[in-house]
């Protein structure tokens, strides 16, 4: 009897670790995904002598090939994106002192454009690895990076600030150190709000894929195997068949990472989701719905759940997790030693003034000081043009964000088409714009501006849906029942309801803009060029120069009209939004 049931047992074993046929739909997913991996090593790790022989080709059949080397680059830089975000949120969120320095930071890099970073990369990455094509891939990555990060990380730390605090004091009735309570609530809490918006950072690395894979800085010009670079070829040669090649490519590589990497990971991350109710409709992914249903590879995927979970009960004290998320309830409660404050104040203002010593000192060989004012004339052309922009888009998107998020069954309709073209990079719409104020000879000063807000305004209806989406069905009900319509019911009811998601939507496409005008207000398309007037202009026409002085002068001058027109707007607004018009 015995030895039957241990036959049983071991057919039974066996029997689940026999495929099925859901398992033979994965596997080749899987397998593509293993080879695309292969692949792209190899490729890294080519002598770098191979970019200069192997020039970029405008034949369509090399575009599947470009666009695989392009989606990998953007994983890589999601992935560091990830790590940084964690870390980094955790940081300024758990640390009142760190918050007071990373803060600003994470302001100020959200919005310096990416060229800016490139032109002193570049050589960095070919230094660290050199005669090979892995330094110029690191810069590209680090490149893109620089568009995903800062978004993914303001949005962990916001969500880190607002745990509610049921949830911490039952996390401490329970035991938990600060690295399971970590992992346990903190991040399944935050994870709806950072997979939306990994996947609007994954947006702003399409928009600056031209600039990350054809670097020109001086004379050294690098150009790497991807869409970003044969698009740059196609617009140096004038070529519109190439790119709406270009274009058609790109959509299909946005719809295959929709389809395989975010629907996934949004139906997933749905069960994190803290509601007192169940969601009317809830995520699908039939990529999801496949992995549940096949047998050997659910199996082969367990050890892996299980360390991960074996990983996340450590009972571990680390310092920068012991702290709880700072609130204003817990600054009251608090009382920090005003000695400790006062030399962390001091070493800030002296490190602060080192670098202001050091940028000045460097500024200074190649800039004279009539440039220097002239440059914030031009900062303050850029602040005008970034302001009016919101505005509009604010106008526009608000009134159609609330219409949307207040009807789920449109919702579910035109939130895929807004994710698309969210992720639809708009500077492949650039040459247009070229063409048209050439021939037309149009004000680019006024006709360039648009192409600022084409890839930000997306933030603003995005958090727009989601508050509408969020708000009350009791205050709807209320609104009702007292008959409140109108302008009323705009100014009482919902503006109030959506403000606190729309400061955030606004925070964000603000950054977005001053990042996205290093690209818009310098535009080519062949040997036509148009400039408006701009900081942005300005620091892209010095890094086509390679003039590393006026290259820092006029990022340091971004950095501080962005570190004002935050601390003087977004964060008061944001204040009051925290603190007046939240609803829980």
């Amino acid at each position: 009897m015995r030895v039957n049931i241990l036959s049983a047992s071991f057919n039974a074993s066996a029997w689940r670790l026999l495929p099925n046929r859901w398992d033979f739909i994965a596997f080749p997913l899987i397998l593509c995904l293993i080879a695309m991996g292969v692949v792209g090593y190899h490729q890294t790790m080519a002598p770098i002598s191979v970019l200069k022989t192997q020039a970029i080709s405008l034949d369509p059949s090399m575009l599947p090939g470009y666009a695989l080397r392009t989606t990998l680059r953007m994983l890589a830089a999601m992935v560091a994106s990830l790590l940084f975000t964690l870390i980094y949120g955790t940081l300024a969120a758990k640390s009142r002192r760190a918050e007071k320095v990373l803060v600003p930071i994470l302001d100020i890099l959200q919005s310096v454009p990416v060229l800016g970073y490139i032109s002193f990369t570049v050589t960095f990455f070919i230094a660290l690895f050199p005669g090979r094509v892995v330094g110029a891939e690191c810069a590209a990555i680090f490149a893109i990076f620089t568009s995903q990060a800062w978004n993914m990380t303001f949005s962990f730390y916001q969500s880190l600030r607002t745990v509610p605090r049921d949830l911490l004091e039952m996390s401490r009735s329970f035991h938990l150190t600060p690295w399971q309570r970590f992992w346990k609530l903190e991040v399944p809490f935050s994870l709806p709000g950072l997979i939306w918006n990994m996947m609007m950072s994954m947006s702003g690395g399409w928009f600056f894929v031209v600039a990350s894979e054809a670097i020109t800085v001086g004379n050294n010009t690098i150009t790497l195997p991807g869409i970003g670079s044969y698009l740059a070829a196609a617009i140096d040669q004038r070529n519109l068949e190439c790119v709406g090649y270009v274009i058609l490519v790109m959509a299909l590589v946005i719809l295959a990472y929709d389809q395989l990497l975010f629907r996934p990971l949004v139906a997933w991350a749905d069960k994190f989701r803290m509601e007192n109710t169940m969601s009317a409709t809830e995520p699908q992914s039939w990529l999801l719905d496949l992995i549940r249903r096949t047998r050997l590879i659910t199996q082969l995927l367990k050890p892996v759940g299980w360390i991960l979970a074996t990983l996340a009960r450590i009972p571990a004290r680390l310092p920068a997790l012991s702290m709880g998320p700072i609130t204003a309830s817990r600054q009251m409660d608090r009382k920090p030693s005003k000695w400790v404050d006062a030399i962390w104040a001091l070493l800030v203002l002296l490190l602060t003034a080192y670098v202001m010593f050091r940028v000045i000192a460097y500024v200074r060989t190649g800039v004279g000081l009539s440039e220097v004012g002239q440059v914030f004339l031009l900062g303050l052309l850029t602040l005008a043009r970034v302001l009016v922009l919101i505005a509009i888009a604010s106008v526009i998107w608000v009134p159609l964000g609330v219409m949307i998020g207040l009807r789920p069954a449109l919702a579910a309709k035109v939130q895929p088409l807004a994710q698309f073209l969210a992720a639809f990079p708009a500077n492949l719409l650039f040459p247009a714009f070229v063409v048209v104020i050439v021939k037309f000879n149009l004000n680019a000063d006024i006709w360039l501006s648009p192409l600022i807000i084409l890839g930000t305004q997306w933030y603003i209806l995005f958090n727009v849906i989601a508050g509408a989406t969020a708000f009350p069905n009791d205050f709807k009900e209320a609104a009702a029942n007292f008959r409140i319509r109108g302008w009323q019911w705009w100014k009482k009811i919902i503006l109030p309801g959506i403000f606190p998601y729309y400061i955030t939507g606004a925070i964000t496409a603000s950054g977005g803009a001053w990042n996205a005008s290093i690209v818009s207000e310098y535009v080519s398309w062949g040997s036509d060029k148009v400039a408006a007037h701009g900081l942005g202009s300005y620091i892209a026409q010095n890094t086509a120069a390679g003039d590393f002085p006026k290259i820092i002068l006029g990022v340091a001058v971004m950095s501080l009209f962005v570190t004002l027109f935050n601390r003087l707007l977004w964060r008061p607004l944001y204040a009051y939004a925290d603190t007046k018009l939240r609803m829980d």
